[in-house]
């Protein structure tokens, strides 16, 4: 069984398309939506009819996704180029999906499977903490019951593994470097600049908390859709990097009247 995991679409419809081709390629059997489907970019409603339409095992709330839901107008926290981009959602939006959005859990145990699903973090994921430290690694870690939990929010991807047996010398939680950079045959990190795939093997005796970046808006200055498919027979994670059309999402975002800086930001990945 394959499932892909999906975060911070953030209404880009070429990078969701571009994403889709490949799991299609990837005979993808399930889809897992980790949160803001729509903000920032011009296809909020395309976006949605699309990701309503697969087979996904669970959706959960972001924070641009209850704000584009929920009719709050004052968006305290949100910079102004977010907060004009959600005010204009508002009123793409139809009644019926913003009261889907608005629907939708904080977090998800998923049945019938290992994974958790949410956002922003486990331990408070109502109030959109960013997991940037390994002190908030370590709080969602506490309130993690299964053995994989996926989560975006900060558009950065990044993995962390904790071992339930420790070995003299061995830290209790890892940050998996693999996962944010590739290496070369000489084992040196490098960032790419082909599409590519970083493959995460999983290991016995381990939990995992894995942000799987973002397919919309991706700000670790790799302008690429990132997301992620895990793979139940191989036992493998696999983080993907695709290039897309972002000429024409920068085009639509400017038509749209959205602020100029959120076209422009998409070219650098940041």
């Amino acid at each position: 069984m394959k499932y892909a995991i999906l975060s911070d679409i953030h209404a880009n419809l070429e990078a969701l398309e571009t994403v889709l081709a490949r799991c299609r390629e990837l005979a993808v059997d399930y889809y897992i939506s980790l949160g803001d489907i729509v903000g920032y970019n011009a296809n909020p409603h395309e976006c949605l009819e699309i990701m309503r339409k697969l087979p996904v095992v669970a959706y959960v709330k972001g924070n641009h996704d209850e704000y584009a839901s929920n009719g709050d107008t004052v968006m305290a926290g949100f910079n102004p180029h977010a907060k004009s981009a959600v005010l204009w959602t508002q009123n793409m939006l139809s009644d019926e999906e913003r009261a889907f959005l608005s629907g939708l859990e904080y977090k998800e145990q998923i049945k019938g499977t290992p994974f958790t699903a949410v956002h922003a973090s486990l331990d408070s994921p109502a109030e959109w903490g960013y997991i940037f430290d390994i002190h908030q690694v370590k709080d969602t870690f506490s309130y993690q019951h299964t053995q994989f939990c996926f989560c975006g929010h900060s558009h950065v991807p990044v993995a962390y593994c904790k071992k339930t047996l420790i070995r003299p010398g061995e830290l209790p939680i890892d940050e998996l470097k693999l996962w944010a950079v590739k290496p070369d045959e000489e084992g040196m990190m490098f960032r790419s600049d082909e599409a590519d795939e970083i493959v995460l093997p999983v290991q016995r005796g381990c939990k995992y908390l894995i942000n799987v970046g973002s397919v919309g808006q991706p700000r670790n200055r790799d302008p690429r859709a990132s997301f992620a498919v895990f793979d139940t027979e191989q036992n493998t994670i696999t983080r993907y990097r695709l290039p897309y059309d972002i000429a024409g999402t920068q085009e639509k975002i400017r038509a749209a009247g959205l602020p100029d800086c959120l076209a422009t930001r998409l070219e650098h990945g940041m």
